[in-house]
């Protein structure tokens, strides 16, 4: 008997097998580009986003507490703590409002990646489960790029169209 002969005797899937198969099969055509790009993107942008929100009040202002916390709680080396701030709290607004957009991505998720190894070194050495979570979420934008629902996919696609049109004419 060839494997031929005794799959022709096996039973069809259910209906909610087929149903399942199904949605596999559909699952399996969305790429990783799309299924975890963009969530990685908003995941962190989210989580730096409305860290920065707490350090300021308006627009930019940074608060007296966020001056208090970089001086006496945080003390990041080198960095005098006023300056410490406000790179915290400008790039904790800038760089999760480019990942949202999908522009300068890497190079956004790079900063953000940075910001990550050193709150984990200096201020918070024992939180490295959630800067974890956070460097992968940033590592996989830096090396994967931020997927197709972005700016820089559309800038890309452009140049390339744009490439091509000189070459060929």
């Amino acid at each position: 008997m060839t494997a031929h002969t005794s799959l022709q005797g096996a039973r069809q899937p259910s209906g909610l097998s087929r149903l399942v198969l199904s949605v596999i099969r559909a699952l399996e055509r969305v790429s990783y580009d799309t299924l975890l790009a963009t969530p990685a993107r908003l995941f962190i942008a989210v989580t730096f986003f409305l860290s920065g929100r707490t350090k300021v009040e308006g627009f930019l202002t940074l608060k007296p507490s966020t001056y208090y916390l970089f001086q006496y709680e945080y003390r990041i080396p080198v960095i005098p703590a006023p300056i410490a701030a406000h790179i915290a709290a400008y790039s904790e607004h800038l760089f999760p409002l480019l990942l949202i957009l999908g522009l300068a991505s890497r190079f956004s998720a790079g900063a953000l990646l940075v910001m990550t190894t050193v709150i984990e070194v200096f201020v918070y050495p024992d939180a490295w489960e959630t800067h974890l979570g956070w460097a992968t979420a940033l590592v996989f934008i830096v090396f994967r790029g931020p997927g197709a629902l972005s700016l820089d996919r559309l800038i890309r696609r452009l140049f390339d169209r744009a490439a091509k049109s000189k070459v060929s004419g």
